[in-house]
């Protein structure tokens, strides 16, 4: 799947300034501001780079993204591409470092997803929309 428009220049801009433009994103609708990293996962198919802007929480020193897509019933490529290869690099501001990628167990999530919840609320609504197909995965980044 092609990366959109609006992503490819969020990881652009990210990057052109070590995060000072991207690292805070305002929301579709421009009220929030809600923190990012770029997650670069290995392409399962292609074996090329691949960078997502992502909403990240915290839990010590382990970061949480969320595998939404928004909601539709199947999950997005990068998901897949971590289950592939756990190996992933990550952008935190101007801080790049390696780290492996692992789906939280039940119980992780169970107690994460209101961290995540509470950075960007749309996450309950999500998980309602796909909750006839999957159920929304929880990602835990750790520094390698």
């Amino acid at each position: 799947m092609t990366q959109p428009a609006f992503a490819k220049e969020h990881v652009e801009r990210y990057r052109a300034s070590n995060g000072a433009d991207g690292h805070v994103w305002t929301g579709f609708d421009g009220t929030g501001h809600f923190p990012c990293l770029l997650l670069t996962t290995t392409g399962r198919k292609s074996g090329t780079a691949r960078t997502t802007p992502l909403i990240y929480g915290r839990d010590g020193d382990d970061f949480l993204v969320i595998a939404s897509q928004g909601g539709r019933p199947s999950h997005p490529g990068w998901y897949f591409n971590v289950l592939a290869d756990a190996s992933v690099d990550v952008q935190v501001v101007a801080d790049v470092f390696a780290a492996t990628a692992r789906t939280a167990d039940p119980a992780e999530r169970a107690r994460l997803w209101p961290v995540m919840t509470d950075i960007y609320p749309p996450y309950d609504a999500y998980q309602e929309k796909a909750a006839g197909s999957r159920e929304i995965p929880l990602v835990i980044l750790s520094r390698a």
